[in-house]
């Protein structure tokens, strides 16, 4: 369980996954903890996405929204697969998207927003498989 958000928050987010994932091969994990250990969340970020094994996907298509909240450091890192294709500023982009939100203390919104557009560029580049398709990964929130 995690203080900054409630059980209904944290379905919220998990819906978002789970709708953003309804059209694509790819996979959105969320990982949360008070505190970054590194100086760059970034680091931080590639850690966490190879703890979760989130390198193992068939298609090398996940994408990993990094939170430290106490710390108010965030990052949006995918794998080789997703990071070949999609617009040069696309990362840049989705951080903009959830700074505006972040900022005005909406986590929630733009972890979901965030989410959404991450689903848009997964469905463009790598469709559901069909009834082939697997979910390789947890949808549920990751906490430290």
């Amino acid at each position: 369980m995690n203080p900054h958000f409630t059980p209904n928050e944290q379905q919220r987010i998990v819906s978002a996954i789970r709708q953003a994932e309804k059209t694509t091969s790819g996979e959105i994990r969320v990982h949360v903890e008070q505190h970054c250990p590194d100086a760059d969340p970034v680091q931080r970020a590639v850690d966490v996405f190879g703890r979760l094994g989130m390198h193992q996907t068939k298609e090398r298509n996940g994408v990993l929204f990094y939170l430290a909240l106490t710390d108010r450091k965030f990052a949006v890192i995918g794998d080789k697969g997703i990071n070949f294709k999609v617009p040069a500023d696309f990362w840049a982009g989705t951080k903009n998207l959830l700074r505006e939100h972040f900022a005005a203390g909406d986590y929630v919104g733009g972890l979901s927003k965030g989410i959404e557009r991450a689903g848009q560029q997964l469905r463009q580049y790598f469709p559901h498989a069909g009834a082939n398709d697997t979910n390789e990964l947890s949808d549920d929130i990751s906490f430290d």
